[in-house]
């Protein structure tokens, strides 16, 4: 038996309104994405493939490329590190002692990076708090590569804390008490139970400190300085090159954009990876 679909004008006329809205919303959209694209795609506008390839021939960029992936490195791996605990710690915690080391974790996040790099200055200059403990060991932190590492890691880290505070409390405590109850320790727990199942957040918190890492300048150049070769990153190697060579300049950002986007753009697959997974096992596990 063959039945037609008719609509009525009522119908129609409800449609409209619903199509006219959501072309209104899509303009909406346009001022602010060109005001994203157009600047960065004026900046790979800015440089041809020639002047590319010969400012990466150059030393300082090469120096400036390699210290950032280095440092860049380091910082995320004092971030798993350290971090790690750190967010273990304050995970599904309510009293006030707790609260106030969420808020000192949120600081540096806030924090303008010039503020940033004074209190490390005065903290870990050589008369600062901490400096003039190791004045006497013959240890120097400021302007050197070290600095360059704790620069980023004051800045970056709290990222990745975050991120894995949010995974370790997304985590069902009746998990944690029936691996108690059968025979497990805390460590057990903690490595078997907990970091599996907060993976995808320590992953994402991983990747966003590395890229947040390198794109650090302000408490850098404040408490290292910008020595070529020692402590000049890819963002203090732009700073210098507006004065220099501008090439060098463009030739970083343009390296640091797409890389940069890479990077978000394999962290959103994964996470989506990851989402579907939890989807289909929440299907699996269903009555339907």
């Amino acid at each position: 038996m063959r039945t037609d679909t008719i609509i009525t004008y009522p119908q129609i006329k409800s449609v409209r309104p619903k199509i006219v809205w959501r072309g209104l919303w899509q303009i909406l959209t346009l001022p602010f994405i060109l005001f994203i694209i157009l600047p960065i795609l004026a900046l790979f506008l800015r440089l041809t493939p020639t002047e590319f390839i010969q400012s990466l021939d150059k030393t300082q960029a090469f120096q400036a490329i390699k210290l950032s992936l280095s440092t860049s490195l380091i910082t995320v791996c004092m971030a798993l590190l350290f971090g790690t605990p750190v967010a273990y710690f304050i995970s599904k915690r309510c009293s006030v002692y707790h609260r106030v080391i969420d808020v000192l974790i949120d600081l540096p996040t806030v924090l303008p990076p010039a503020v940033a790099g004074v209190a490390l200055l005065m903290a870990f200059g050589r008369q600062g708090i901490v400096g003039r403990l190791l004045s006497p060991l013959g240890v120097s932190l400021p302007f050197t590569t070290a600095a360059v590492v704790l620069a980023q890691t004051f800045v970056a880290a709290p990222l990745y804390i975050k991120s894995a505070t949010l995974g370790f409390n997304d985590i069902d405590c009746e998990l944690k008490k029936a691996a108690a109850l059968d025979g497990a320790n805390r460590w057990q727990i903690f490595r078997h139970i907990m970091i599996p199942m907060a993976r995808t957040s320590l992953i994402s918190g991983g990747i966003l400190t590395w890229v947040r890492a390198l794109g650090e300048f302000g408490a850098t150049i404040i408490f290292a300085g910008n020595f070529p070769g020692r402590t000049q990153t890819m963002p203090l190697a732009i700073y210098l090159g507006f004065e220099i060579d501008i090439n060098v300049a463009l030739t970083l950002s343009v390296i640091l954009i797409a890389f940069s986007f890479l990077i978000l753009i394999l962290l959103k697959r994964f996470l989506h990876y990851q989402k579907d997974i939890s989807l289909e096992d929440t299907f699996e596990n269903s009555d339907w």
